[in-house]
């Protein structure tokens, strides 16, 4: 069954309702199609295309912080330099936007291998729910781990050193895991980033903003690869589909953003948990 107008519509709005929860915004995709009886395990293009429009309504969001990053990034080229430290090592002298995009960069590479060498596996993965009700389980379960682990006046299991801009390279390289393993559907990427982060001793308000930041290239990336491919043309999903899809998500991502952003900050993880239990199960009984 072909994708029709009004249901590209709605998984657009469920993408954008859900990208910046950590519930699995791919997982719910897969649930609402199932729902709906849409076929497009194909395929993957409908879901690249409305996470692009997500990442898009997280660049206006965010227009600010970005433009700060790389105006500071452009401008501090002359000022790089290698220099030794308090320990004696020799590290890179550069600004605070530089180091920031550097660890952006850094977080980004585990997903980067992923998609060049296991494409195939990853989409092999789509189109069967039961994955995507393990998967729902996986994140509950990060999701409890990182909530009970960073609670306050718990002792972090490592050590809490004040870094620059809040976050190590080693930090970012561990979230880039995280964000690798996430390609699952029904493993949350903002969810597994975010609990990744937290468990290895990174405060939430900066894990908050760096898990949806570092998404945004490798998104935007995919999504540029698949048109630029023919995969446009090669779609199940007919072109009026993939536009109001991608609209629907983008608009509906636009009113989410800074709404979820905030309570993702704030509220426990462990309620996320539970709804995602709750979904897991859903999907075991009914599906």
């Amino acid at each position: 069954m072909s994708m029709e107008w009004y249901e590209a519509v709605l998984l657009g709005l469920v993408q954008g309702l859900t990208e910046f929860l950590p519930v699995s915004s791919s997982g719910h995709l897969e649930i609402g199609k199932h729902v709906l009886g849409v076929e497009t395990s194909d395929d993957l293009l409908f879901t690249t295309m409305v996470h692009a429009a997500t990442v898009l309504s997280t660049i206006i969001v965010f227009r600010k912080q970005i433009w700060d990053l790389l105006k500071g990034f452009f401008c501090g080229l002359k000022d790089w330099k290698l220099v030794k430290n308090e320990a004696g090592k020799t590290v890179l002298s550069c600004n605070d936007q530089t180091d920031y995009l550097l660890k952006m960069v850094l977080s980004m590479l585990p997903v980067l291998v992923v998609g060049l060498f296991f494409k195939d596996q990853v989409e092999s993965l789509f189109g069967s729910i039961h994955v995507v009700g393990w998967a729902l389980i996986v994140t509950a379960l990060l999701l409890f781990f990182s909530d009970y682990a960073s609670r306050p006046g718990r002792k972090s299991i490592f050590p809490a050193n004040e870094y620059r801009n809040g976050i190590s390279y080693w930090q970012a390289f561990a979230v880039g895991l995280g964000q690798a393993f996430a390609v699952v559907p029904g493993l949350s990427r903002s969810g597994t980033t975010i609990s990744t982060g937290l468990i290895c001793g990174v405060k939430r308000e900066v894990m908050a903003q760096f898990s949806f930041l570092m998404v945004l290239v490798p998104i935007l990336g995919e999504a540029f690869l698949e048109v630029v491919g023919g995969e446009f043309g090669a779609s199940s999903v007919g072109a009026l589909a993939l536009v109001l899809g991608f609209v629907s998500a983008f608009l509906s991502g636009l009113f989410a953003c800074k709404v979820m952003i905030a309570l993702v900050k704030k509220a426990k993880l462990s309620w996320f948990a539970l709804y995602c239990v709750l979904a897991a199960l859903a999907i075991f009984i009914f599906a």
